[in-house]
């Protein structure tokens, strides 16, 4: 197969996390008319988007071990299928339990299916621009804002909200299942240039992985990165509105975060090819966690739109980077497993903003703590990431014991 099918493969993986990470996040577009018309809490609506991220958690982990296993295709076959079928029983649920077991488990069981397999399928295509191409697949969650959120707004003003989850279930089989037959394992000779780890043709032990500083560093920041940018990003519709903005003008600033979220991934993930993963990452977690202390002190449209561009550039642009540093540091035998247990634990940290947004708005009818907490979260991310270890041959082989 040649080696152009590559761009085939970043093209399905953009469509695929666009269209599943697009559909789960949507959460944040239908708590409102939800909560307005079941009589549900907030806190219990968002506690579902806090069951997805733990569900895709350790979903993540064991789909990205199956997709070492049995190829990315079957997996995010599977992933397609399921996250129709999640869509439409959500849609039916009548009670708030049902709501939650099916779009907080089912949905995020679904969705951890494409974004660690399809970013491990991804950087064993590429060895020049993988920081680009990473980017582009990634970037998928940043058109999502763009696309699914305003369409759902769209369908929930035109339909109520049931209709609307149950179409977009529908659309998720009409895109994501012929996507995923697109899906193809590289070719030998792409899966192993520049690799560290497969000269020989040794499998790195996973034991040594997971207990080494490169997975720990990784890990950790990964976790609190996330556990910073998520509430905010979740809550942000809510916040605009109680600011006083209109609904679809909420929504707007949701796209606006989203677009520049897609173009912070292109250019972090260039400057990352040019001058090194770390200082790019790091100098990204430190934009973030100074855009969410900020947000204490917005209140008009132009001034969320205007953070939107500052803060959404800077949490899309980080995301793509740790699977690039996944990649260099444990090469693409275990890709898939290795940031599968690093998108785990990036989940658990996604999965605390939700439910703490939604507790801190019930209890003081405000988000001003959730900023503050999320910034502080966010400078704990960057002070984190300036522990990587460098990436030496020497080092890597001592570490997980690969004979040159």
């Amino acid at each position: 197969m040649s080696v152009s099918y590559r761009w085939v493969i970043v093209a399905a993986g953009a469509l695929m996390t666009c269209v599943a990470l697009g559909a789960m996040f949507s959460l944040a577009i239908f708590q409102e008319p939800i909560a307005t018309a079941t009589g549900w809490s907030h806190v219990g609506i968002a506690s579902a988007m806090t069951l997805n991220f733990i569900v895709m958690g350790f979903g993540g982990f064991l789909w990205g071990a199956a997709s070492d296993r049995f190829g990315p295709r079957i997996v995010v076959l599977i992933g397609s299928v399921l996250l129709g079928l999640a869509l439409v029983l959500a849609s039916r649920a009548e009670t708030l339990l049902h709501f939650q077991l099916t779009y907080g488990i089912l949905v995020g069981l679904a969705a951890s299916t494409f974004f660690a397999p399809m970013i491990a399928a991804t950087t064993a295509w590429f060895d020049e621009n993988r920081g680009l191409a990473v980017s582009l697949v990634s970037a998928g969650m940043g058109v999502a804002p763009m696309t699914i959120s305003p369409f759902a707004r769209w369908l929930i003003s035109a339909y109520e909200w049931r209709p609307a989850m149950l179409m977009i279930g529908i659309g998720a089989w009409l895109l994501l299942v012929p996507a995923a037959l697109l899906v193809r394992r590289p070719p030998p000779e792409a899966a192993e240039t520049g690799t560290e780890f497969a000269a020989d043709g040794a499998r790195p032990q996973l034991s040594k992985v997971f207990r080494s500083p490169q997975f720990i560093v990784l890990g950790l920041t990964f976790f609190a990165c996330c556990a910073a940018h998520s509430g905010p990003i979740f809550h942000m519709v809510n916040y605009a509105t109680i600011c006083g903005v209109a609904p679809m003008a909420a929504v707007s600033i949701y796209s606006v975060e989203g677009l520049a979220g897609l173009g912070g991934r292109l250019l972090y993930g260039s400057l990352a090819d040019r001058i090194g993963v770390k200082p790019v990452l790091v100098a990204g977690l430190l934009v973030q966690a100074a855009a969410l202390a900020t947000y204490l002190f917005v209140s008009q449209l132009g001034e969320f739109y205007a953070l939107a561009i500052v803060f959404g550039s800077a949490y899309g642009g980080v995301m793509p980077l740790y699977a690039v540093l996944a990649r260099e540091y444990f090469g693409p035998r275990i890709i898939g497993t290795v940031f599968g247990a690093a998108t785990m634990l990036s989940s658990l940290g996604m999965a605390f903003g939700p439910l703490v947004g939604g507790w801190i708005f019930d209890t003081f009818a405000n988000y001003s703590w959730l900023f503050i907490g999320s910034a502080m979260v966010g400078l704990g991310a960057a002070a984190i990431a300036l522990a990587f270890p460098p990436l030496a041959r020497r080092e890597q082989e001592a570490v997980f014991g690969v004979a040159s």
